[in-house]
Formats: structure tokens, C-alpha cells, sequence
């Protein structure tokens, strides 16, 4: 199958219909039926925008974590579903009143944008406290039911039909695709981390350790390393270690082994902080029990231990309140951010990605229509990101 670029026509319908915008040739979504099924192209011919909704063509798409276990089993979703939420692409028609990035400015037709895993309700208390990303009536891209008007609701797709209220942040057209791809999940969810560790103690001239080293844990490096910290890398892969140096870690370690020797997290931090320094500050991005009961025991009085890899249920991770207690430890979850963190991944990339091997770090590219090798691909653990190209 060939998906061809498409050029979108406005078709102007009764006003309290919406925008009707027909696209030939038609649209395309890869859906995904549900478990022990081949994805399937179904052509979306056109798309309703209501006041606020934008259509935008898909640049570049990266598999998630969340998309694999998705596939496996590990997650419930409901199908059939258009999966994907880590996507760049430009915007191509507008609702009625046109619609706003995060920082108030008018988003223009063929601005480039990345957008928010999730649609927030805006009214309900979690929205009201702060905490959007798990809004009461959240709608998330690349994880809810394809429905009628709502067919291109996920980044495995040539278009995107992006929702009224979906924070939207333009980017800079002269870094690459696959850069800022990843923004929508993977680099803003590591600013939430970050965020949440550097408001129980400071990031910069901390130790801080990082477990876990696929995307998210190379860009937690990068940027507490720019921050000001000293970073400990620690995973199980010869690979990945090697990759955290290029990213900045001042040490790395193997949580196989044992802590005081060569590779080990105790000698690791020896390294990067001096004879028997504590991190004040360790990111579990494995989702491994074991490395988060390692990283609770190593952290410093007064540290903060932030979980965000434990997505899946696993093992319980049993802690000692008497420690936590005497010790004065915190324990924060991230899950998902706040559009204040889709800003700062989106900052952040533009000052750092020559820095830092970002580009390098999404390998191999599928056309939309193999999909369901793109997946396979990326379920295998595969060191780099996988990426999804519309045409």
C-alpha cells in the first residue's frame, strides 16, 4: 500500500455543524482491532472541526512503551483504536476562531506543532488543582475507541484530527522530526520528573541517579546534566550505558552486580561524587521493582525518590515507614505532565539537541502501512526509538 500526500478541501456545512474539511485522496489511520489482529488502513475521506479543532498532516511518528504493552495485553485499551501519541506534524485546516498553542498565540495554518497526549476537560478538581493530565473526563490520543467524528485520533496515521483544548505548542522548523517526536510523551513526562524532584530538593549541584536508560532515562541525563547535576546512569545494557556517557552521565552502573564493585551503583557513585556520596535525587524509569528498592535504600536524608517506569502492575515495592520517617525520604509517582511540561521539552530540545545525540536515538523508520512491523520491531527492546513515516 502507498499513502499519499494529501491535500485538505473546506467544504462549508450549516454553522452549528462545524467545519466540514474533505481530504482527497482520503485520509488514512492504521486501526488496530484488538488483540491477535493485523492492523487495518481505513480511509477518513473527511473530518468535522468544530470552533477550536485543528487537522494536522503527520511528519514523523515514534512507538511508545505504552503502545507495545498496549499490543501485548499489558494495558487495557478499547478497540478498535488508532494507536500512537508521540507525533510532529503541521497543521493543515482549522475549526471555526482557529485554535491557540499553550502560550495564547493563534496557531497559523502550516505552523509546525506537536500536541499533548491528552485532552483535558479544564473544569473538573484535578484540572482545577493542577493536575490536568489526569482530568476526571481525560480523552487521550493514540488510547481511546475510534468513534464517528472522532476516526483520526491517533499518531499511527496520516492526520491527526486534533481536539479543541488539546494543548498545542508550535516548533521550530529546522529541528529534525525525529527530535522532536518523542516531545509529546517521552521528553515531557521526564520534565514532570524533574520538576517534581527539584520541588523537595535542588537539581542543581545535586547527585542524582537515573535508572533505567531507554529514551526517557538518556533524556533525564541531558537534562540534569544541564541543570547542574551530577549524573549516575544505571542499567543492565552495555549499550544503553555507553549511550548515557554521550549524554552526559558522569558514572554508570550495572544494577546486576554488586554495589561496591567495579560496575556497581555504590563505587558508580563513588565516581561521579566522591568516597561515599549519596544521591539526594534518583529518577526509577525501569519500571522494575528491584531498582526502585535499590535506589530508596541508596538515597541520601532528605532525598526524593521520583517513579515514573512503573506503568504495569509488578511486584509490590514494600518500604519501611520508620525509614522514610527518620531518613526524611520522599516518594513522588509522575505519570503523564502538564502543558507547562510540553513547553519546556519543547524548549528544551531547541537550545540542546545539537548538543546531545537525540537525532540518533530514533532508528528505524516504517511506512505507516507496516505498522504492525514497526511494533514488532519495537516490542523486541530495541536500543533506539522506532519511528512511523506517513509517506
Amino acid at each position: 500500500m502507498t499513502v499519499r500526500a494529501v491535500t485538505p478541501r473546506v467544504v462549508e456545512p450549516p454553522a452549528r455543524a462545524g467545519k466540514g474539511v474533505s481530504v482527497y485522496p482520503s485520509a488514512t489511520a492504521m486501526v488496530w482491532p484488538g488483540q491477535r489482529h493485523h492492523h487495518e488502513a481505513v480511509a477518513v475521506p473527511g473530518v468535522r472541526l468544530s470552533p477550536g479543532d485543528a487537522l494536522v498532516e503527520i511528519e514523523l511518528a515514534t512507538v511508545c512503551e505504552s503502545d507495545v504493552r498496549t499490543l501485548a495485553g499489558h494495558r487495557e485499551a478499547p478497540a478498535p483504536l488508532v494507536l500512537g501519541h508521540e507525533q510532529v506534524g503541521r497543521v493543515v485546516a482549522l475549526g471555526r476562531g482557529g485554535a491557540k498553542s499553550t502560550d495564547g498565540h493563534r496557531i497559523s495554518l502550516g505552523e509546525r506543532v506537536v500536541w499533548s497526549v491528552g485532552v483535558p476537560c479544564g473544569r473538573c478538581a484535578r484540572c482545577r488543582h493542577g493536575l490536568p493530565q489526569r482530568c476526571v473526563h481525560l480523552q487521550q490520543y493514540g488510547h481511546e475507541r475510534m468513534r464517528r467524528g472522532w476516526e483520526l485520533s491517533g499518531g499511527f496515521a496520516t492526520h491527526v484530527h486534533i481536539l479543541d483544548g488539546t494543548p498545542m505548542v508550535a516548533v521550530p522548523d529546522d529541528i529534525p522530526a525525529r527530535v522532536l517526536a518523542p516531545a509529546s510523551c517521552a521528553t515531557a513526562t521526564v520534565v514532570a520528573a524533574l520538576e517534581a524532584a527539584s520541588a523537595i530538593t535542588p537539581l542543581e549541584g545535586a547527585l542524582v541517579v537515573v535508572a533505567g536508560l531507554g529514551m526517557r532515562g538518556l533524556t533525564a541525563i541531558a537534562m540534569a546534566t544541564e541543570a547542574g547535576a551530577r549524573v549516575v546512569a544505571s542499567d543492565p545494557d552495555p549499550a544503553r550505558r555507553d549511550a548515557a556517557l554521550t549524554f552526559g552521565a558522569a558514572a554508570v552502573s550495572d544494577p546486576r552486580v554488586a554495589p561496591d564493585s567495579g560496575l556497581g551503583l555504590a563505587a558508580a557513585l563513588g565516581r561521579a561524587g566522591g568516597r561515599g556520596a549519596a544521591p539526594t535525587i534518583a529518577l526509577e524509569l525501569s519500571g522494575a521493582a528491584e531498582a526502585a528498592r535499590s535506589l530508596l535504600a541508596a538515597i541520601d536524608v532528605g532525598g526524593a525518590l521520583v517513579l515514573v517506569g512503573s506503568m504495569s502492575p509488578g511486584p509490590e515495592l514494600v518500604v519501611d515507614p520508620e525509614q522514610l520517617v527518620r531518613r526524611l525520604l520522599t516518594v513522588r509517582g509522575v505519570q503523564d505532565y502538564a502543558p507547562r511540561h510540553l513547553e519546556g521539552a519543547v524548549r528544551f530540545l531547541a537550545d540542546a539537541w545539537t548538543l546531545y545525540p537525540f537525532a540518533e536515538q530514533v532508528g528505524q523508520t516504517f511506512a505507516l502501512a507496516d505498522a504492525d512491523a514497526a511494533l514488532a520491531a519495537a516490542a523486541t527492546g530495541a536500543f533506539a526509538r522506532v519511528a512511523v513515516k506517513p509517506c
